[in-house]
């Protein structure tokens, strides 16, 4: 989605405001008629702006619904390019945060929907009916790696806008389905899995329960282990421990109570030890460095796990 300054808003910010070789007026314009100009360009600005969100995720939803894995990735592409789009301001995030209160612009049941379902095992075919031409079965091409990751990346742009979808989340299981794609996809899905992770489960407990339940900081340590797994994806694990234990650090009743002795048992005093002191340096580090200092913190986690 990029959007264009109306031509309209020019023509009246030239009208309000006269050239200096013009010649002068004999009365000037009242601030009561300027003030109600600026809200008429504010509130044609605004319902501009809502014609142009709502159309963007129409389109892009309708793809994404699509029964063929190259559309339903057209429409992942043109979802991120939205969101991206969304998060440079203020206005189009709070107005993408109000289409997600109706059903039919919601974006994280359609991911679940679709790119992320489940595999259904095969059915046993009571009826005929679509053989002869009475019910045409609807054939849909499972999704592909890419299809996945991209799916994975939208799902965790939508939680870092909109607080409310991690609840969607909640709603169809979404730890449950990526651990299953942590431990069964390969290097693309599973790094994009642990940040649509961490994003589904900042300030939301019920996430951080299923997690818990479904045993998640011992699937990221088996993978964070293993020399024979890609680096860059070991790397990840590492700051994905740095980001889940300093976001729970200092929390009260915090729904992980036992993270910091099961992150003992399962990678070490040493290692344990280095992550919890590492992952304060969120409240400490520039914004603009945090990136890098996450980066370089990771990778010392792996150093002390190779020592170990």
């Amino acid at each position: 989605m990029h959007l264009k300054k109306p031509l309209w808003s020019a023509a009246l910010k030239e009208t309000r405001e006269p050239s200096s070789e013009a010649e002068p007026q004999p009365q000037q314009p009242s601030s009561s008629m300027a003030t109600a100009v600026d809200e008429l360009v504010n509130s044609l600005n605004k319902q501009r702006l809502y014609r142009e969100v709502t159309l963007a995720l129409r389109t892009s939803l309708r793809d994404a619904r699509a029964e063929f894995s190259f559309l339903r990735l057209r429409g992942l592409r043109s979802l991120l390019n939205f969101l991206r789009s969304v998060a440079q301001s203020d206005s189009t995030i709070n107005l993408f945060c109000q289409t997600q209160s109706l059903p039919d612009l919601q974006v994280v049941p359609v991911l679940f929907q679709n790119s992320l379902k489940e595999g259904e095992e095969e059915q046993n075919v009571e009826s005929l009916n679509h053989v002869f031409g009475v019910e045409p079965m609807r054939i849909t091409s499972p999704p592909t790696d890419a299809e996945i990751a991209l799916a994975l990346r939208v799902l965790e742009g939508c939680c870092l806008l909109h607080r409310e979808s991690t609840v969607f989340a909640h709603q169809y299981k979404a730890i449950q389905v990526l651990m299953r794609i942590l431990s069964t996809r390969g290097v693309l899905e599973k790094s994009a899995c642990l940040d649509a992770l961490i994003s589904i489960m900042l300030d939301s407990s019920p996430n951080q329960l299923d997690f818990e339940a479904c045993n998640g900081i011992e699937e990221v340590t088996v993978v964070i282990r293993d020399k024979q797994v890609d680096e860059n994806l070991r790397l990840k694990c590492g700051e994905f421990m740095l980001l889940l234990i300093g976001h729970l650090n200092g929390r009260e009743r915090a729904p992980m109570p036992s993270i910091h002795e099961d992150v003992r048992r399962l990678l070490g005093e040493k290692s344990a030890s280095l992550i919890w002191a590492a992952s304060q340096f969120g409240s400490t580090v520039d914004p603009e460095q945090r990136l890098m200092a996450l980066q370089i913190q990771a990778r010392r986690v792996l150093e002390s796990l190779d020592l170990y």
